[in-house]
This record gives C-alpha cells, structure tokens and sequence, in this order.
C-alpha cells in the first residue's frame, strides 16, 4: 500500500472516529487502516470491542465520509494532514498508546515534529484574573525568548494570553484545536488564531469543517500533554481541563508545572492541589525552563538583598550582633555578648566604627542610625 493510500485511509477514519477512542486505536494497530476502512465500507465482518449498534452507528458515517473532499478542503486552507510515520510525525505522540491520534491536521509552515523536540505547553482558566493573564503572558513571552516553543489551546483566558505574549516576543507558538482547523473557535479568537497560523502551528485531530463538542475539549488535552516537555499550568479551578492536561502530562511521564495564586483564590485552588502532590512549583519562565531544558538551563539563584553586615567577618558579625538595637552597651557588656574578650571587643569595634556601624559614646558604644535600619531589616528576615 502506498503513502498516499495511507493518508486517504485514515482522513477517512478522522471524519469517522472520535479522538482518543482506544478500540478504534486496536483496531489501527492491530490489522491496520486499510482493512479497518474495508470492513467498514465493504461489509466485512464486524469489528471487536463495540456493539451492534455502535458498528451500525460507524458504517453509517462511513457511508458520508469523503477523504478525498476533506484532503482537497484542507489543501485550499493551507492545511496538512499529517499521518503516523511521516517524517513529520511527532514521535513523542506514540506514547499515547491505542489513545494516539489517527492523523493530525497542521496548519502552518515550520515541521510540527522538530518544533515539538522543544515545547512547553501553558495551560490555565478560560475566565482568568487579571493576575493569571499577566502570569501567562510573561510565561509565554519568557519562554519564547529562551527558544522554547509555547504550546496552548487557543481558548480565551491563560491560553489566549500565553499565545500573545508568544507572539509579541517574535516567538514560536502552536494552538492545538478541538474543531477542524480551517475553524477558528472560539470565534473571537479568530484573528489571533490566523496570526498564530501564519507565524506558527494552528493543529487539531478533527477534519476541515467539524466543530467541537465539550468532550473533544478534555481529549484534546491528552495531545497537548503528550506533544510537550512538560504543562504548566496557570490558574485552575478544582474542575478544570487545565488539570486533565496536567494529570495527562503526569501519566505520560511529563512534567507538571503549577503557578502559585491567592490561598483565598477559587481560580488557584486547582493549582494548588496539584501542587500538593508530584507537581513542581515555579514563578517564572526561567524555572520552567529549568525544569523541562537540558542540562545547564539553570535559572538564576533567587537570593534577598545584600546588605552591608553580610559582608563582614564572623568575629566582627559577632560583636555587631551583640550591641543592643537602641542603648549604648559598655565594651565588657559587649564582650560577653559576642562571646569574646574585652580587648578583641574593643578591637572589633573600633573596626565597626571605621565602616559606619558604630559609634562611641563617652565609655559606651552605640549602633549608629544606619547600622540600625541594617540590623533590623537582618531581624526581620529571621
């Protein structure tokens, strides 16, 4: 059989099976898509693992089906359909075992398979606060801008933002569909959707001109899960496909990223969840990085203010510490504090006053105003 008999065959089963149907899946591994479109086409005999019914259901839309229409609507859309073993295949979808795509429909000019070698998909609330789309929008342009691909649903909310900020940083960025992809959903995405085609990947499981249902919705997750690295996943309510995306990434031996929100946030709480089991927390594009990349795309080490007294040696941090934060202290009251004699003391505080910290006063000593703000910003850090 030819490579084109192989895409014919399986466009014809895209516009006959739902995604992520596992028994249709068997069947493509087991006999193949040639004799899977013979045995629903010619008559032969049925199939394992589905009912009378749901054989009589398969054969009638078969009856409908017209791949050689849907591949020709999808050529004048600018669209490919991109088939398991093509050398634009991405091999990491394999792992979605029997669940794994028939084909995928790509629109876009770069190779789906070299841009998924170095994806991260960005996930989140469709009804988002200002917080998670501010969060989302500077993930997705971080990410681009360290040569990741952002991955994301092309929904309102995270998945909008995180394409945005993609895109405004020149970035690359795909939106994987749960409707044909000559079919921009949601409808006021429509613009961004084109951008995202003309500057990247616009991909979805479903043939030109099929439109999505709530369930096409949480099986496309398990592609976005599968394609990429690892989820992060900004903003979720405990009822949330962000999650199914996350869980998914889990299973598949991915990562799952979770964003931090408000403990009083509704919108975080799923997040938070995630969070408290195998998820990893980050709060910028430089951690994620860090988390998916190769080895050496570390993110800075995350450290408060230098101050003065950190750069002192232990002895005269000692002495330092032993003044009392208002009053003036004699140099035996000091000594004992620091744990040190009279003259190292002395010594010491004599030295304090060189840089600023201490002051004399007649037979005692006294932090000076500057030193105090420092010793108190240090305490305030315990």
């Amino acid at each position: 059989m030819s490579e084109d008999d192989e895409r014919l065959h399986r466009a014809f089963l895209a516009r006959l099976i739902e995604p992520g149907d596992e028994v249709c899946g068997r069947w493509l591994r087991e006999i193949g898509a040639a004799e899977v479109v013979r045995r629903l086409v010619g008559g032969g005999p049925q199939l394992p693992g589905v009912t009378d019914k749901r054989w009589e259901g398969l054969r009638a839309r078969a009856e409908r089906a017209d791949p050689e229409r849907d591949l020709a609507a999808a050529r004048d859309a600018g669209t490919r359909f991109v088939c398991p073993g093509d050398s634009e295949w991405p091999a990491q979808l394999d792992d979605l075992g029997d669940a794994r795509p028939t084909g995928l429909w790509v629109r876009g000019r770069p190779s789906l398979r070299i841009w998924a070698l170095r994806s991260v998909a960005v996930v989140g609330a469709r009804a988002c606060t200002e917080y998670g789309a501010h969060m989302a929008t500077t993930l997705g342009s971080g990410l681009a801008e360290r040569g990741w691909v952002v991955v994301s649903g092309g929904a309102y909310g995270v998945d909008g933002a995180t394409h945005r900020g993609a895109l405004g940083a020149g970035g690359a960025t795909v939106a994987v569909l749960a409707c044909g992809v000559d079919r921009p959903y949601p409808r006021g995405h429509t613009q961004l959707i084109n951008r995202i085609a003309e500057q990247g990947l616009v991909v979805g499981e479903l043939p030109p001109g099929d439109h999505p249902t709530p369930s096409r919705f949480i099986l496309r997750n398990r592609v976005i899960a599968a394609l990429t690295r690892g989820t992060v996943v900004v903003e979720a309510a405990y009822r949330s496909g962000a999650l199914v995306t996350a869980r998914a990434a889990q299973r598949l031996g991915r990562y799952a990223i979770g964003v931090p929100g408000p403990a009083t946030s509704a919108l975080s709480a799923g997040v938070h969840e995630l969070l408290r089991g195998d998820a990893v927390l980050v709060t910028d594009a430089a951690e994620v990085a860090e988390m998916v990349g190769d080895m050496g795309e570390l993110a800075p080490d995350r450290r408060g203010p230098v101050l003065p007294r950190d750069l002192l040696d232990p002895p005269a941090a000692r002495v330092l510490a032993a003044l009392p934060a208002q009053e003036t202290a004699s140099p035996e009251e000091i000594a004992r504090g620091a744990g040190t004699t009279v003259d190292d003391a002395i010594a010491r505080l004599y030295e304090l006053r060189s840089l600023g910290f201490v002051e004399r006063h007649g037979d005692g000593w006294k932090l000076t105003r500057q030193a105090t703000i420092s010793v108190g910003m240090d305490r305030g850090r315990c």
